[in-house]
């Protein structure tokens, strides 16, 4: 192994190990001999690759939004309308949240108030359904009655990120079953009648979520 695939290494087992303690005591109790422990490097080795703990936070942050943002690509890719696509969008984040100790803790520290960097990624998910739910009016999907897109656009941000706000007590809040209930409860309301028929609350397909090695 060369020296640069060493580094390489211990910088990615440094991010995992502090997102686990983010994730476990959050920014301002964590401690970052308790990142060097669970990474299983010195404290002189830590800080060779991060100045301070703010600068270990941003690589988890920065780690977490490229996660995100190759899944939501991912799945924007896909063959499919644009609630479906949304749909599909919602469980592929989802999973990484529950599953990726890096998303997970990174997105937290993006909405955390006691850790401020330039990303925003509860914003940047804003966005995204901003985005599908207009393709889906210019596509026809949407109903009729309801009060404009800029309220079905906040129905949804708050009911998802709802979700990730009480996963963090209980993992049950972002499993398969409740993403899926959230969006048969929903779809009635956005959908087209016509629309409504040919949507698969459960997800359309399997999205690869899985996080690229850290280099």
């Amino acid at each position: 192994m060369t020296k640069q695939e060493r580094a390489a290494r211990t910088r990615e087992a440094l991010i995992t190990s502090a997102a686990r303690e983010f994730d476990q005591h959050g920014y301002t109790l964590a401690k970052l001999s308790a990142i060097s422990t669970g990474a299983g490097v010195s404290p002189g080795a830590l800080h060779f690759h991060f100045e301070n703990k703010p600068a270990v936070a941003a690589a988890v942050e920065h780690e977490a939004s490229t996660a995100l943002r190759r899944t939501a690509r991912t799945v924007y890719r896909q063959e499919s309308d644009a609630l479906q696509n949304l749909v599909d969008t919602t469980h592929s984040l989802a999973r990484l949240l529950r599953d990726d100790v890096v998303v997970r803790a990174g997105y937290r520290l993006s909405c955390s108030r006691g850790c401020r960097t330039d990303l925003n990624l509860r914003q940047e998910w804003q966005s995204c359904v901003q985005q599908r739910l207009a393709e889906a009016a210019d596509e026809g999907l949407l109903a009729t009655g309801h009060g404009g897109q800029q309220d079905l656009v906040r129905t949804v941000v708050a009911a998802t990120v709802g979700l990730e706000a009480l996963c963090r007590e209980n993992g049950e809040w972002l499993s398969p079953g409740t993403v899926t209930g959230l969006w048969r409860t929903l779809l009635p309301v956005l959908a087209a009648p016509g629309a409504l028929a040919g949507l698969e609350p459960a997800g359309s397909r399997a999205v690869p979520a899985a996080r690229a090695p850290v280099g």
